[in-house]
């Protein structure tokens, strides 16, 4: 997406959230746009992903359990 146009938005996020952005940022040492595009990006996938009829797990190896998650 080189050269690609960019526009400016405003988010409000409550106390929570920005705390969630914030322990992101750091953990991953990425800006809180970074954090906020990755997280777009990652939607999108599982968002087309769901609509081809495919499913979302979570798989705990230890436990060897899955686990569905449902998006709405």
């Amino acid at each position: 997406m080189a050269n690609a146009t960019k526009k400016t938005m405003t988010l409000n996020l409550t106390d929570g959230e920005m705390c969630a952005l914030d322990i992101l940022a750091d953990k991953k040492d990425l800006s809180k746009t970074q954090i906020v595009r990755q997280a777009l990006r990652l939607y999108q996938t599982v968002d087309v992903r769901l609509a081809r009829g495919e499913k979302l797990f979570f798989e705990d190896e230890e436990k060897k359990s899955k686990s569905e998650l449902m998006v709405l």
